[in-house]
């Protein structure tokens, strides 16, 4: 009888306040997802987690000491992966990295060479443009990792110090001075001698992360690996 009546109760706010695909806008009867299982095959999946010298561990070549570095799918424009960042990060729609999390999170859980990770760090954003955006959406993209790879996330151990314009017209030269010195240490001996997952949406040139992983590193024997849900050369 409980069964019956949720079922409905389901059904009528299905009817009302219906559910929709943000990729191909099929109306999806599944709450718990923002994808449908077609748009969800369609998106350009990499196998970097997988694949030791992937591009993303070579752009950090020279740059880092990782153990390990991938992304999950290719960045391209005009796609239902750039739509899902946008709304992210400019919409307010956290379900959308939620999903790109919980994606994230299988792909992680498949990489046995990741099995050893023991905490997962959002990157994190000036306390002043988290308070203009209402989240961080590197802490989403956590959360869905987590609710698939059960992994600790740890938001207190490093922050922002000065805030930065959006870095999406920047180009490269002028995205690695912008990093310069960004980033303290606020907390070190939660993170000491533990192998940390940095996370953040996207790689580009990779300037932030850089900036952010080097104060990590600098905590008594951190390893360093880093994820992102999409990689753009």
């Amino acid at each position: 009888m409980v069964n019956i009546l949720k079922n409905c109760i389901a059904d009528t706010l299905h009817l009302f306040f219906p559910h929709y695909c943000e990729g191909c806008g099929v109306d999806l009867l599944d709450r718990s997802t923002i994808v449908c299982y077609s748009c969800q095959q369609s998106l350009p999946t990499t196998d970097f987690f997988m694949r030791k010298n992937n591009p993303v561990e070579k752009s950090f070549y020279g740059r880092l000491t990782l153990q390990e570095a991938g992304s999950s799918y290719y960045f391209t424009k005009d796609s239902l992966l750039q739509h899902l960042l946008v709304e992210l990060k400019y919409k307010s729609n956290t379900a959308a990295g939620y999903f790109l999390g919980r994606m994230m999170g299988y792909h992680l859980i498949a990489a046995t060479n990741y099995a050893n990770i023991d905490a997962i760090i959002p990157l994190p954003l000036h306390k002043k443009k988290q308070a203009m955006r209402g989240y961080n959406q590197a802490e989403i993209i956590c959360q869905g990792i987590q609710s698939i790879w059960n992994k600790p996330i740890i938001k207190d151990a490093i922050i922002r110090t000065s805030f930065s314009e959006t870095q999406t017209q920047q180009n490269r030269i002028n995205r690695w001075q912008n990093m310069n010195g960004i980033f303290a240490l606020k907390n070190a001996t939660i993170i000491s001698h533990k192998h940390l997952l940095l996370v953040d949406d996207v790689t580009t040139t990779g300037a932030t992360l850089e900036a952010c992983g080097a104060v990590l590193l600098s905590a008594p024997g951190v390893k360093l690996s880093i994820a992102t849900g999409a990689y753009t050369s």
